[in-house]
């Protein structure tokens, strides 16, 4: 395990040191082939099968939410951490270590330990898994859920890497290489896919097997993996777990649209869901109402009101105290129907 860990040191500070003296260009450009090769792989090869319209709904409100993020942000300010990088740079802790590889190496662990913990904090504490939970409800994983983040927990993010940038001393070329690595890495953890290897794999960085139990609807489940690049932190701090969830998502129904994701994200709580009486349940609350009618022998003027107890009732028993005042606060005497007579 000490040999591939020190491979692993030896890889990444080689490839630190290739893309140092890379361009944000050359980075952007690199990122799109990467999601795209990523999203071939992942609709060919997927772990999990998808429907032409499940995989375009997903891809369509991830992406426009990504743009909708980025046109926010640059509005804030065109590139914040860049910025940030530009006029702090070598004033903290990393101007201590000479060689340059070495610290890269440090300032892209440090970046992951930090981001480590800011996913710990998000499904602990409510007013921050308030937003996140606009990333964990997309029910169909794949390379685009990458980028379903509410604006708030982006500019949060953004904010604490413009202050790891300061404390740390790092330089532009370095907060653009970590950017770009880390980007690449959450997009190929989220990619539908599975391959030979993989489980030995996750010993050492989050793979897709690894971070689909953290996208399960069940919390025992989510609330693990928090990794954003190596399982180390999650290894270290007792919160990995490895299975396969058996749903994707979060429960109850949630909107599916960029500005329905964004109001989402200011609403504490799931939403309430939308009870609708199937046709077993109008006959239960159909029996039940002419059970009570019965019982009264047929009072002139008690139809209705049998028919709307019984139904409250019923929803009681199914669905809880909740939906029973939502059902009656919405109630309609014109758009209720008269149960029907049974024999």
């Amino acid at each position: 395990m000490s040999s591939e860990i020190m491979s692993l040191i030896t890889l990444v500070k080689s490839y630190l040191t290739w893309l140092s003296s890379m361009s944000g260009e050359l980075a952007a450009f690199i990122l799109l082939i990467a999601f795209v090769v990523l999203a071939a792989i992942e609709l060919n090869y997927p772990k999990r099968r998808l429907s032409l319209k499940q995989s375009r709904q997903s891809y369509q409100t991830n992406v426009r939410l990504f743009i909708f993020n980025s046109i926010v942000i640059s509005l804030l300010s065109a590139t914040p951490l860049l910025m940030v990088a530009e006029h702090y740079s070598d004033r903290g802790l990393l101007s201590y270590i000479a060689n340059p590889a070495w610290k890269a190496l440090l300032s892209f662990l440090l970046l992951d330990l930090m981001l480590y913990c800011w996913h710990k904090a998000s499904h602990s504490f409510d007013c921050l898994w308030m937003f996140h939970k606009v990333h964990h409800n997309d029910p169909y994983l794949n390379v685009s859920t990458a980028f379903r983040l509410h604006i708030v927990e982006l500019v949060i993010i953004t904010v604490l890497k413009s202050a790891y940038i300061i404390i740390l001393g790092v330089n532009q070329t370095m907060a653009l290489t970590n950017e770009a690595l880390l980007t690449l890495f959450i997009m190929f953890h989220h990619t539908n896919i599975s391959f030979r290897g993989e489980k030995r794999l996750a010993q050492l960085i989050i793979t897709p097997y690894l971070h689909r139990a953290h996208h399960s609807t069940e919390r025992n489940e989510h609330d693990t993996n928090y990794g954003a690049v190596f399982s180390l932190w999650d290894r270290l701090f007792g919160t990995l777990a490895e299975l396969e969830p058996a749903e994707i998502g979060i429960k109850n129904d949630s909107p599916q649209t960029v500005f329905g994701l964004v109001k989402f994200g200011f609403t504490p709580e799931h939403p309430v869901p939308v009870y609708e009486l199937d046709l077993s349940l109008k006959s239960m609350i159909a029996e039940a109402a002419y059970y009570k009618a019965e019982k009264r022998a047929f009072a002139p003027g008690n139809e209705l009101r049998d028919w709307l107890e019984a139904k409250r009732e019923i929803i009681r028993m199914v669905y809880g105290d909740k939906a029973v005042r939502k059902q009656s606060s919405e109630s309609d005497c014109s758009s209720i129907q008269r149960p029907v007579t049974l024999c």
